[in-house]
């Protein structure tokens, strides 16, 4: 397809992605993901707002100095410091955009800004203007453009373009608009700016009424030809555009749109996990695209069909979206070589102690496990090699617990070479043990979430464990597994723990 058929992917993930609710990550965890990002192909990476936080400043300044493939983006309201910071944070950067914003709907105007059309009018070229000495590659977002008036709207966009925007954004803020009105305005924005040609129409869209996919792919088919989405739709309140969604429907449909894109799509899955492990969102089961259930068949008439002809009730082959199967891989007779060539099958390389802790451990989990599988030795692999550093390690834990038994739990702890035991009993096994690791620690934490899934089927699968805890005036987020729920319990809030000192220890905020 030509050039003009391509549309652009802009990742927000690292942006608005963590915007949602809970979502924090810290700047190790924006790097693996960056990388990951640049792997799947994104075009454009946005890594962050510079000004805000001396901690996002740092994420998109480290993200600026490791990628190299992307373009990497820093947002910046239409303010002299902030389009400052985020010159600053990208200059490392070898391919960089500053994507700068500001409302222009009359709601925004009235009760946010207080300022006059004219006055919008200003700032924004101003802002344009000055971003552009500091890198070529300028972006502008009318903010809540999908509630702005018609005329104004084509007017700022004529002037940002004159001023040296290469891109113009078009937000749903809000998530108000719906596709077919939303595919009229990018029809209208194309007939109405003169200039419109010297740039290139983006499209952001919010999922507040449940259509921000159905919105981008209006507005693609309409003529945008870059979208601003999210990995499994992360976002401010309902979330963003679905980045796997869009980019599936336009490689499936491709014959109704089009379009093609830069997007290794086998790495869809591997990123989805990623960014579900480092956020604590769990994916839905039925998620398109990336739910565990998306490529399975319970009702008969299906099943059927598939062992028939996958293209019965298959519009995409697991394979392309990097989906396993739960075949048998490997067992506890499994040798090292065997694990190892699995694991960069898998697209995890690991070498030296990363390979041996990783080895030691899934010969930990196949004595107990008749049947291994890909996603067990994934979550195998995660928890070993945690993106911080690990000051607390689980020894053992007992417990005793039962109907009429007041839980009590006894674990033993190591860390720097020396070991520790504490017991404490709770209101269930789960209290218990994390009231003894509080002892042991001397870290006390407030446990606002806890969720658990099997990783694979069967009696013996693996559970994941995802808490969010408190400690004092921080949030972590942190995930353990096992075959035993207490002890994948017990890793868990270790492993906030762990996360929370390390960032102490790097001088987070």
């Amino acid at each position: 397809m030509s050039e003009q058929n391509r549309v652009l992917i802009f990742d927000t993930t690292l942006r608005d992605g963590e915007q949602a609710p809970g979502a924090s990550m810290n700047e190790k965890e924006k790097l693996e993901i960056a990388y990951a990002l640049e792997r799947l192909g994104v075009d454009i990476i946005e890594a962050g707002f510079p000004v805000i936080s001396e901690g996002d400043f740092n994420s998109v300044q480290s993200v600026a100095k490791h990628i190299k493939g992307s373009i990497v983006c820093g947002l910046a309201r239409s303010m002299k410091a902030d389009i400052d910071a985020a010159a600053e944070a990208l200059a490392a950067a070898r391919k960089k955009r500053i994507h700068v914003f500001l409302a222009t709907s009359k709601i925004h105007m009235r009760f946010k800004l207080k300022k006059t059309q004219e006055e919008i009018l200003k700032m924004a070229v101003d802002a344009v203007k000055y971003a552009r000495k500091k890198v070529e590659d300028i972006e502008f977002s009318p903010e809540d453009a999908s509630r702005t008036e018609r005329e104004f709207l084509y007017r700022i966009l004529e002037e940002v373009i004159k001023a040296g925007a290469t891109t113009v954004n078009i937000p749903d803020t809000v998530g108000y608009s719906v596709p077919a009105e939303y595919a009229q305005l990018i029809g209208d924005i194309k007939n109405h700016v003169p200039n419109i040609h010297k740039a290139v129409i983006s499209v952001h869209c919010h999922d507040d009424l449940g259509v921000s996919v159905a919105n981008s792919l209006a507005a693609i088919k309409n003529g945008a030809r870059q979208v601003e989405c999210t990995i499994n739709g992360i976002g401010e309140r309902a979330g963003n555009a679905s980045m796997e969604e869009i980019v599936m429907a336009l490689k499936t449909r491709s014959d109704f749109f089009g379009c093609t894109t830069g997007i290794h799509t086998q790495e869809i899955c591997r990123i989805s996990r990623l960014v579900s492990k480092c956020t604590g969102f769990v994916v839905a089961p039925n998620k398109a695209i990336v739910g565990h259930n998306a490529f399975r068949h319970e009702a008969g008439i299906h099943q059927d069909g598939i062992l028939k002809e996958r293209s019965t009730y298959e519009i995409m082959r697991p394979e392309d979206v990097g989906f396993m199967g739960t075949g048998l891989v490997l067992g506890k007779h499994s040798g090292r070589h065997a694990f190892k060539d699995r694991l960069k099958m898998l697209g995890i390389e690991l070498k030296d102690k990363g390979l041996d802790e990783a080895f030691d451990r899934f010969k930990r989990v196949a004595d107990k496990k008749k049947q291994v599988y890909d996603e067990d030795l994934i979550v195998i692999v995660e928890d070993e090699l945690k993106a911080f550093q690990k000051t607390w390690n689980l020894v053992s834990l007992i417990f005793q617990s039962g109907t009429n038994i007041k839980p009590d739990v006894r674990v033993v702890l190591k860390s720097k070479g020396e070991t520790y035991e504490k017991s404490s009993s709770g209101d269930g096994p789960v209290d218990a043990c994390y009231k003894a690791i509080d002892a042991v620690t001397k870290v006390k934490g407030e446990l606002l979430d806890y969720s658990i899934q099997s990783v694979t089927q069967g009696k013996d699968a693996m559970g994941e464990v995802t808490v969010k805890v408190k400690f004092k005036d921080r949030n972590i987020i942190a995930r353990g597994t096992s075959t035993d729920i207490l002890e994948a319990s017990a890793k868990a809030y270790i492993n906030a723990v762990n996360k929370l000192l390390s960032q102490q220890a790097d001088g987070k905020s």
